[in-house]
C-alpha cells in the first residue's frame, strides 16, 4: 500500500516515516509540509537520518494524493479539512489523527467521507480504544450519583486542551449516560465555582516535560472511587495503530469510520 505522510517533519510524521520504511507491506510514496518549511526538497530517508529513498518532501498535496493509496494525517484542523477534500477527489484512504477539530470541521470531513475512506480518532492506540469502550459501559451502568472526571497530561509543546483523547473518553462517558458532552462538559474550574452539578463530566489538563500522553477516567462515588488509566510510553503505539487503520481501510467502501470499526469493537 502506497502511503503519504502529512506533516512529515513533526514528531508523529518522523515516527511514521521510520515505521513505514521498516515494513514490507507499505511503501512511503510522499511527504507533505508547508511551502516555507526549511526542509522542503529534502529526501525523506535523509530527513530521519537514514539513506536516500528517492522521495522528496514537498508542499504539493494534490500531486502526492493523486498517486497514493492513502494518507496519514496528524497535522492541524485547517490542513486536515483540506486533505479530506483532496482524498475524496482521489477516492483514497485518509487516516485522520489530528486533534482540536471543531464541529464545522467534522461537517466538512464527513461530507468528504461520501467519496473517501476516512478513519478518524482522537487516539489511534489499542489501549485507549479499549478504555473508551470500558468508559461507556461503566458510565451506562452507574447512576449520576457517581461523578465523572477526566484528567490528561501531555508534553509542553501540545497546543490544544483538553486533548483529543480526553474528549474521546468524555464522548464515551456522555454516550453511556444518554446525554451529549456539549451539555455535560466542564472544561476548567477557577475561583468560586459553586458546588459540582450532578451529571457533569469534568476535565483537567496538565502540560509539562516530554510526556507522551497520560489519561485517567475517574468515577467518584460516596466513599468509593474507580479509576481507569492509560499511559502512552512511546509514540509508536499511535503510529502502528494508524498504519493498521490504513491497511484495514484499503479497499473498503467510502465512509466515516472510527478505530472501534478497525478493532471490531
Amino acid at each position: 500500500m502506497k502511503l503519504a505522510v502529512m506533516g512529515a517533519t513533526g514528531r508523529m510524521g518522523r515516527a511514521l516515516i521510520e515505521e513505514i520504511l521498516s515494513r514490507d507491506d507499505l511503501e512511503l510514496a510522499g511527504g507533505i509540509e508547508t511551502p516555507d518549511h526549511p526542509d522542503q526538497g529534502q529526501d525523506l530517508g535523509c530527513l530521519i537520518g537514514g539513506d536516500e529513498i528517492g522521495v522528496a518532501l514537498t508542499s504539493d498535496a494534490l500531486e502526492v494524493i493523486a498517486r497514493v493509496d492513502g494518507i496519514i494525517d496528524f497535522t492541524r484542523p485547517e490542513a486536515s479539512v483540506e486533505f479530506a477534500g483532496l482524498a475524496a477527489q482521489a477516492r483514497i484512504v485518509h487516516v485522520l489523527g489530528t486533534t482540536g477539530l471543531a464541529a464545522e470541521d467534522f461537517t466538512k470531513i464527513k461530507a468528504a467521507a461520501r467519496h473517501a475512506v476516512i478513519i478518524q480518532s482522537g487516539n489511534m492506540s489499542l489501549g485507549v480504544n479499549l478504555l473508551q469502550a470500558l468508559t461507556q459501559k461503566v458510565a451506562a451502568t452507574l447512576s449520576t450519583d457517581w461523578d465523572i472526571e477526566i484528567t490528561e497530561m501531555h508534553h509542553r509543546h501540545k497546543v490544544d486542551a483538553p486533548s483529543g483523547t480526553a474528549l474521546l473518553l468524555g464522548e464515551a462517558a456522555a454516550k453511556g449516560r444518554g446525554t451529549s458532552l456539549q451539555e455535560a462538559a466542564v472544561r476548567g474550574r477557577d475561583g468560586m465555582t459553586g458546588e459540582r452539578r450532578a451529571g457533569d463530566i469534568g476535565f483537567a489538563s496538565l502540560r509539562g516535560g516530554s510526556v507522551v500522553g497520560d489519561h485517567s477516567v475517574i468515577f467518584a462515588g460516596d466513599r468509593e472511587r474507580i479509576t481507569f488509566s492509560h499511559v502512552a510510553e512511546d509514540r509508536r503505539i499511535f503510529v502502528r495503530g494508524a498504519l493498521t487503520a490504513a491497511l484495514w481501510g484499503h479497499g473498503k467502501k467510502p465512509g466515516f469510520y472510527a478505530m472501534a470499526d478497525v478493532l471490531g469493537l
